[in-house]
């Protein structure tokens, strides 16, 4: 059942299942810590995800759903790039799921996509099942968008600024745009140009670096007592946010919002929730989530898969678990930290040290995420008032 409790830790299910649908990618972003990064596991599996995969996928997710009487789940459908398969592919490993699921099961479909293959008939015809599609960009100009090219070092911009118009154009289908943080861009260009092809969510993601590989920050002097650059960019956009009336929710603001007024985190960016994602690679592998690749070759790797085990075993894996401890899973410092509550550790990738610590570290962003976090308290604090209701948290 879900929730149920086991002598004394909680039973907490996946309910979100991410599936690689295909395992390359048409562009070369410059940042890509898949096809850039340490962990070269996506060379040795299959292109595309075969459909004996996804049929025991559907029944091991269906599985779970029955173990735990979950009423509904989240599927991204994912990659590399998941278009490069075309709509039809994805719309029969979406029927897939939906017939094994248990009576009184629902599914909710996504897609995540660096929107080059996107037209108007693919939007219609996944959007017609239900699915929504999120759009992956580190700006709305061209210049915002170097950094994202194809092979031949072509940049992506003409055919994603396409998409980002059919999708706005279609707001029932637009999920949203998740934006990788480039600290040498102007934070009020980026947001502004963002906001203006009217997603209705955004979501600032930092770069995916740890202690061992650090972020991308020059004269940087990481931890505590350093620069916050990436803090210093994020108030700014708050900033820009909060006072510049109705407009998209920002994940990473709404997160760590919710979290000072005593709510629950749903990200694994912030918050002490535990984690209720996993994945699934295109050989049926079971693995933690991609971030993990980026600090070392295997991270992310359980050795299950779909064939011989079931989720309820990847939850009880030490990785998994490792993730799923909330404040004991951290190390001593962010036990003490004021902030644990709500930066939660930060990202579960970023923690990393390649010295015998492994995870058990603050973020590589610590300063970065301390910033923030007052930033948006002191902003709260100023503002509230017995009778006071701002937009963004109605």
């Amino acid at each position: 059942m879900a929730g149920e409790t086991t002598g004394r830790t909680a039973v907490v299910p996946f309910r979100q299942f991410v599936l690689k649908v295909h395992s390359r990618c048409n562009l070369a972003c410059t940042y890509c810590y898949i096809y850039a990064g340490p962990d070269r596991s996506w060379r040795t599996r299959p292109p595309t995800v075969p459909a004996a995969t996804v049929r025991q996928t559907a029944r091991r997710i269906a599985e779970h759903a029955r173990t735990h009487r979950l009423r509904a789940v989240r599927i991204d459908l994912h990659g590399g790039e998941p278009l490069l398969t075309g709509p039809g592919p994805l719309l029969d490993q979406a029927a897939a799921v939906r017939a094994a699921l248990p009576a009184g099961c629902t599914a909710d479909f996504g897609v995540q996509t660096n929107g080059t293959l996107l037209t108007a008939d693919i939007i219609d015809t996944l959007g017609a099942t239900g699915f929504r599609l999120g759009l992956s960009v580190d700006g709305g100009t061209p210049g915002l968008n170097r950094r994202r090219v194809d092979h031949a070092g072509r940049p992506s911009w003409p055919a994603v600024s396409r998409a980002a118009g059919l999708l706005h154009d279609r707001p029932g289908v637009f999920a949203g745009i998740l934006c990788t943080i480039d600290i040498t861009a102007d934070p009020a260009e980026v947001y502004g140009s963002l906001r203006a092809l009217g997603p209705p969510m955004l979501d600032f993601l930092l770069p995916h670096a740890n202690w061992s590989s650090p972020p991308p920050a020059a004269g940087r002097a990481p931890g505590p007592a350093g620069r916050t650059p990436y803090g210093d960019w994020l108030c700014t956009v708050f900033d820009l946010w909060w006072d510049g009336g109705p407009g998209p929710r920002v994940r990473v603001f709404t997160e760590i919002l919710g979290l000072l007024l005593g709510r629950p985190s749903s990200s694994e960016a912030v918050g002490l929730s535990p984690v209720v994602a996993v994945i699934v690679d295109t050989d049926g592998a079971i693995e933690q989530v991609d971030s993990l690749k980026s600090a070392y070759e295997g991270a992310a790797a359980t050795g299950l898969d779909v064939f011989h085990h079931t989720f309820d075993q990847a939850l009880a894996h030490p990785g998994m678990a490792a993730r799923r401890t909330g404040r004991d899973g951290l190390g001593a410092r962010c036990r003490g930290c004021a902030l644990v509550e709500v930066c939660g550790g930060g990202n579960y990738a970023h923690r990393y040290r390649a010295d015998g610590t492994g995870f058990r570290n603050p973020s590589v962003y610590c300063a970065d995420l301390e910033r923030l976090i007052r930033h948006i308290a002191a902003r709260l604090k100023a503002e509230i008032t017995p009778n006071w209701r701002h937009p963004h948290l109605t």
